[in-house]
């Protein structure tokens, strides 16, 4: 059977609790830096935070990223995704699908309630 040392799943999520600042709402699953903060980006907050890596249920290592409540929505569309990114190094960090897909007009703020990013153990 494959193991993987908690190390190893730490070492590649404490990137998101070290270097990630900033989430973006986006109209599409970005694929790059560009895409997540200009192209595809609805709207953003600066005020992320990813706690440090712990066990996750059935296995592997998790985050958890905190809610967020002062997004501000930069454009008008349907947000689909976020994008989580380190700004300081122009990385996209992760990306994956709203719970559920919203319209969002330029102007308004957005929230997100909190949610986990994790890594199975190996099968």
């Amino acid at each position: 059977m494959a193991t993987l040392d908690n190390r190893v799943f730490d070492n590649g999520l404490s990137v998101l609790d070290t270097e990630a600042n900033s989430i973006h709402v986006t109209s599409q699953e970005a694929t790059s830096y560009s895409d997540a903060t200009s192209a595809s980006t609805l709207g953003n907050s600066t005020s992320l935070s990813v706690g440090a890596p712990s066990d996750r249920s059935g296995g592997g290592r998790e985050v958890t990223v905190s809610a967020i409540t002062d997004g501000n929505i930069v454009g008008t569309g349907t947000a689909t995704h976020y994008a989580i990114v380190d700004t300081s190094n122009s990385r996209l960090l992760v990306t994956g699908a709203l719970t559920a897909s919203q319209s969002v007009t330029n102007g308004n703020t957005f929230s997100l309630a909190s949610f986990k990013i994790g890594i199975p153990d190996p099968a």
